[in-house]
């Protein structure tokens, strides 16, 4: 027998038995409900220009309706588009994979093992909680870098969700080698259509729930006027389209001449965060109504679970053995406040999605996030271990640069200036950007840090989000040590501790270099073994 032949009776071999397994599984469809939801959606998207017209006389013209017909332009595209979606997608859930076939005009077969799985994503908005549907999105560590996405299922049946999202987070999935599908029926396990059914039985550990004080420290955020802005501007082209001028009828309200136009001023933006304010307020209510962060066992595993929201609901169950830390991040301007963000550093999650997947806890009190970080890890907790300062040099480095990039404006508008181009006063206004910029750099020194904590390194940095970041020892796949022309000058260097999860690389910039070798040492043990050449005691060796 040749080579060849024999290569091909392996490779049947191995092919008989998890094939056969998996073609006995059948495809199944979305649910057929999303249908009459885009049907409902199309028609309620008509629903502006027919009142418009015949309720309000509103003359056809596209000058008169044109954000109307945008919006039912809009709504019956994303029906229709919704509708073929469902015709031509299909899934199926083998004893190894998870696989979905979707495209119209371009076929597309996709397939994630089950033993990759890191995260379920389940989302309702409120037409799929009226309709009983939700949106599963099957996290597997995809590089969201690179352009992956996660793999997702729009939309099942609730309960075809929960038993999907059960049998996926249960123990690990039989890897391929395991014994075939044939001696499952012999000794009467289920198959793997029918473990849709049986979802199994978590228990869990709360750790955080929604807290009403919580609304009035999200309401307090610079955003709210860009949020006036929007409503209002959205407002002034709806009302627009049904004959009304809401800036006219606003104007003729106000008492122009009793209080000035600096009276007008201080009520137009009071006014402005007061609305935005409100605004940011009712949306994180919405977002956020009883939240719940609790750590949940199903089989061999342990997830974090949380689940939010009042109108759409969410609930994101992440895989704990493919946790590589944690980060708290203060922002600059509501570190006042004692507020801080709390993500976990994972993979298999989209950092860059709107809805942060990433993040276990809303904005909110920094005792809360301390104490969820603490009951994450355990009695090991890093965040509570004293990191070291960075020396002067780097607070003379941040100060270098900020006097540089001060004068940046000054220089280029003084041409201008001297030829008349420009007042002469502007460049010297710019120069107030000065201590700004001075007073920013000292903030962005004090929050340096760095240190190494068991199992941990903890690093932490940032002017606008003071962010401490605790990440695994074990979970560092590579260790960079650079140095920039002015740091090679004054004895610093940056370390990069880089990881397939989260943001990939965690530094720790500015510090000296004698320590800076000794922290990239400690960070991975063994890594740096092959370059690193360690020096003998005087008299040894």
């Amino acid at each position: 027998m040749t080579a060849d032949a024999v290569d091909g009776a392996r490779a049947a071999g191995t092919a008989d038995s998890a094939p056969a397994a998996t073609d006995e599984v059948q495809w199944q469809r979305l649910s057929v409900r999303v249908v009459w939801v885009d049907i409902v959606v199309s028609l309620l998207s008509l629903t502006p220009t027919s009142v418009a017209v015949w309720g309000f006389g509103v003359p056809v013209t596209f000058g008169a309706l044109w954000p109307l017909i945008f919006v039912a332009v809009f709504g019956v595209t994303g029906a229709v588009s919704d509708i073929l979606r469902w015709a031509f997608t299909s899934y199926r859930v083998t004893p190894f994979d998870i696989e979905r076939r979707t495209g119209l005009f371009v076929r597309r077969h996709r397939t994630l093992h089950r033993d990759r799985v890191r995260s379920v994503d389940t989302v309702a908005k409120l037409r799929h909680r009226l309709a009983g549907l939700r949106i599963v999105t099957v996290g597997a560590g995809q590089q969201t870098g690179a352009g992956e996405s996660a793999l997702v299922l729009d939309a099942l049946s609730r309960a075809d969700a929960a038993a999907l999202r059960s049998q996926l987070l249960d123990a690990a999935a039989p890897c391929r080698t395991a014994t075939p599908a044939a001696n499952d029926k012999e000794t009467g396990a289920p198959a793997a259509s029918d473990n849709l059914r049986n979802p199994s039985i978590e228990s869990v550990e709360v750790f955080a729930t929604f807290r009403p004080r919580w609304v009035f420290y999200n309401m307090l955020n610079i955003w709210a006027f860009l949020m006036t802005a929007g409503l209002l501007w959205g407002a002034f082209w709806f009302l627009s389209s049904f004959g009304i001028d809401l800036f006219g009828f606003v104007a003729r309200l106000a008492v122009w001449d009793v209080i000035g136009w600096v009276g007008v001023t201080l009520l137009v933006v009071a006014a402005a965060g007061l609305i935005g304010a409100i605004g940011l307020g009712v949306t994180f209510l919405l977002g956020y109504w009883r939240f719940e962060l609790a750590r949940t066992r199903s089989g061999e595993r342990t997830y974090l679970r949380t689940r939010r929201g009042l109108l759409s609901t969410r609930e994101v169950n992440r895989d704990e053995s493919r946790m590589r830390g944690l980060t708290i991040s203060e922002p600059v301007l509501w570190r006042w406040m004692g507020m801080a963000d709390t993500n976990i550093i994972t993979t298999g999650l989209n950092l860059w999605d709107a809805e942060e997947p990433a993040a276990i806890l809303p904005r909110g009190p920094i005792s809360v996030a301390r104490r969820v970080a603490r009951d994450v890890f355990g009695a090991a907790n890093p965040f509570e271990s004293v990191v070291k300062r960075h020396p002067r040099n780097a607070l003379h480095r941040r100060l270098w640069w900020a006097t540089a990039l001060s004068a940046i404006a000054p220089l280029l508008l003084a041409a201008p200036a001297v030829t008349g181009v420009i007042p002469a006063w502007i460049p010297w206004a710019t120069l107030g950007f000065w201590p700004i910029a001075l007073g920013a750099a000292v903030i962005a020194y004090r929050a340096l840090g760095h240190t190494i904590d068991g199992d941990y390194l903890v690093v932490r940095g940032g002017l606008f989000s003071r962010s401490t970041s605790v990440l695994r020892r074990d979970a560092v796949s590579t260790i960079a040590v650079r140095q920039s022309v002015l740091q090679r000058r004054i004895g610093l260097c940056t370390v990069s501790a880089m990881t397939a999860a989260g943001w990939c690389a965690y530094e720790a910039p500015d510090v000296p270099i004698a320590d800076g070798i000794g922290f990239a040492d400690d960070a991975a043990p063994g890594l740096l073994d092959g370059v690193l050449v360690r020096a003998t005691p005087f008299g040894r060796g």
